[in-house]
């Protein structure tokens, strides 16, 4: 069977509007989905050129290709199973950074240059001490951009409108931000020049940006050989991605909605002046109730999220949970209860993805961690808006306490009562079911009781 190339398809070429660093799949399942989708409805009309910043690998695969692969969508979306398939062939070309430096300098001085977009991973936005900006290449994510940045100010004399929209998917807080203020740093560290650092301030809009969409990676054998025996070709990119998709940029400049043309094709993609609502519905909802069912999903014998949605009584605890519990406190800070509810539903449609295995075991990685962030400010605000306990938030935090093997006088269990002591009326519920559940009670016999005390309420 043929390898997919472009000799197979008669495919449009676009000017190189997107520089890209790195080709992962999220990148490869998001950004360049979208761009894709832009460029057949006419919305773009631009290609992207990528930068594999590490040596491992290579692009031999890419260049193969011709740059295509497919993307198989497949989920659950309003109940119902979706499955779809779209050719990429947005990527015009792939450039090895460590081989071919001069070749990523070159795109810069490309006057239809836009637009950056890259994840390297939360760790690729740091400042690296060792840094040199005109190495070949530098380090560090932050010393390419620079650099990149450096050659097409000196190309084009420090023409204001010669700037990027610079786009980081890294998933820190504030990402767009942060990389501005290393870049500056770098700058000024290498005495690049004032009017540099002007040029990076004045002409150049960093974007904090917030994505969301599971991209699994590879399909398995069996799904590649039945892929091939549709499709008619063999794809060695080949990807599976989720149907949700969201891609949240935050800036109110007419100038950046103007170049970010593809942002109109899809609902998934919004350009905000302020995207905090929707890192409070990913956190609360979607990370937050994942984390509450985590230590009940695996006491209750759930290997897998979709094997504990499939169980009537647990799905409808982890209904509850955010309905009735978690969307409350997100609308005593602002966010409407529909769009809240609709997010909620959505996120039940991805926890019961039969094409997902996602592992509470590694869920449970960093479990305290996670309470802490994702949930805490959760039962805060509960415990703020309502003189009532959460129960299905205390029966969580139960599952988690037993999971963790917290029992009363230990440390993790004293330091969480410190950390409650606003809540006693939480805490003193969580006592209760975690009792229950070192009573060896079964943890679904548990939650139905709860479901069917709250449908008497």
């Amino acid at each position: 069977m043929k390898l997919l190339n472009r000799r197979l398809f008669n495919e449009d070429s676009y000017p190189e509007r997107v520089l890209q660093f790195g080709t992962g799949v999220l990148l490869r399942g998001l950004p360049d989905y979208f761009i894709e989708k832009a460029n057949r409805a006419g919305l773009f009309g631009g290609s992207i050129v990528v930068v594999k910043s590490t040596d491992t690998g290579g692009v031999d695969k890419f260049e193969q290709q011709d740059n295509l692969y497919t993307i198989h969508i497949k989920g659950i979306e309003k109940g119902s199973e979706v499955q779809d398939v779209l050719r990429i062939s947005a990527i015009s070309r792939v450039i090895s950074a460590v081989r071919n430096w001069a070749a990523v300098l070159e795109s810069a001085r490309n006057p239809q240059l836009e637009i950056v977009i890259s994840n390297t991973t939360e760790v690729g936005i740091t400042l690296d001490e060792r840094e040199d900006l005109f190495a070949s290449p530098p380090v560090s994510f932050p010393g390419k951009l620079t650099a990149v940045l450096f050659e097409r100010f000196r190309t084009f004399n420090g023409a204001e409108d010669r700037g990027l929209v610079i786009l980081p998917t890294e998933l820190i807080d504030k990402n767009g931000a942060v990389l501005q203020d290393i870049v500056l740093t770098l700058a000024e560290r290498q005495q690049l020049g004032a009017d540099f650092i002007k040029w990076i301030k004045n002409c150049n809009h960093f974007c904090n940006t917030l994505v969301d969409r599971i991209v699994p990676g590879s399909l398995g054998p069996a799904e590649q050989k039945q892929a091939e025996g549709q499709l008619g070709y063999r794809d060695e990119l080949a990807i599976m991605a989720e149907p949700f998709c969201l891609w949240a940029i935050e800036s109110s400049d007419p100038y950046v909605s103007e170049v970010l043309s593809f942002a109109q094709v899809d609902k998934g993609v919004v350009i905000a002046a302020d995207i905090q609502k929707f890192k409070e519905l990913k956190l609360r909802l979607l990370n937050g109730s994942h984390t509450f069912a985590c230590g009940l999903a695996i006491l209750a014998g759930f290997g897998t999220v979709k094997e504990a949605m499939a169980d009537p009584v647990f799905s409808k605890y982890v209904r509850q949970l955010m309905h009735r519990e978690i969307i409350p406190t997100l609308v005593g800070i602002g966010i409407g209860r529909g769009e809240a509810s609709e997010f909620a539903d959505r996120v039940i449609d991805r926890f019961s993805n039969p094409f997902l295995q996602h592992h509470w075991q590694s869920i449970s990685t960093n479990y305290t961690s996670k309470m802490r962030m994702r949930n805490l400010p959760t039962i805060v605000r509960h415990r703020q808006q309502s003189a009532m306990a959460p129960t299905y938030m205390a029966l969580g935090f139960a599952g988690y306490l037993y999971f963790m093997k917290a029992t009363e006088g230990g440390e993790l269990f004293n330091e969480w009562k410190d950390d409650l002591q606003e809540c006693s009326d939480f805490w003193e519920t969580t006592t209760q079911y975690l009792n229950r559940l070192q009573a060896e009670e079964t943890v679904l016999g548990v939650i139905d009781q709860l479901n069917k005390k709250e449908e008497i309420r």
